[in-house]
């Protein structure tokens, strides 16, 4: 019970620090997504329905708070994709390793390219702008940005989990 209670704490300061903190460091209109990082986090070390259900609760409450676009549940959507696809690479032997290696990084870029593929599917439709351009241009940029904002919980959880 106190997991599940520490978990929800975070994510709240996870969601809070990228709706009033986060904005204020884009470059241009790209900013790193810590809403992925926790997700995938939560993916690695807990398994797919704990990122999943975090994806989705995470999500739609960013689309209540932040959701410039519109379109509501779309998020939520995205984000649980990206859980389930993170989820998968739950070894329960490997977590320390997965989560303080380079294959951290590997697994936040699928998750967060597939995540900006069904984002960008939807959004654009019957928009001017093509969905690989826009992944080429918004989604490629915040894949980069994400995994740069990722590098220092990667360095914390790999000093403290030193053997």
């Amino acid at each position: 019970m106190q997991r599940f209670f520490f978990t929800i704490g975070v994510s709240l300061l996870v969601l809070l620090a990228q709706t009033t903190v986060v904005p204020h460091l884009a470059i241009g209109t790209i900013v790193p997504d810590l809403l992925l990082i926790w997700i995938v986090y939560l993916g690695i070390s807990r398994g797919h329905v704990s990122a999943m259900t975090a994806g989705f609760f995470l999500g739609l409450l960013m689309d209540i708070l932040a959701g410039d676009d519109g379109m509501l549940g779309l998020s939520s959507l995205t984000k649980t994709a990206a859980g389930f696809l993170a989820g998968y690479t739950f070894n329960e032997n490997k977590v320390v390793q997965i989560l303080s290696g380079y294959q951290f990084l590997l697994i936040l870029a699928a998750a967060s390219l597939v995540h900006d593929l069904l984002y960008f599917l939807i959004f654009l439709q019957g928009a001017d702008l093509a969905w690989n351009e826009a992944l080429v241009r918004y989604g490629l940029p915040t894949t980069l940005y994400t995994l740069a904002a990722a590098l220092i919980p990667l360095f914390v959880f790999a000093r403290r989990h030193r053997t």
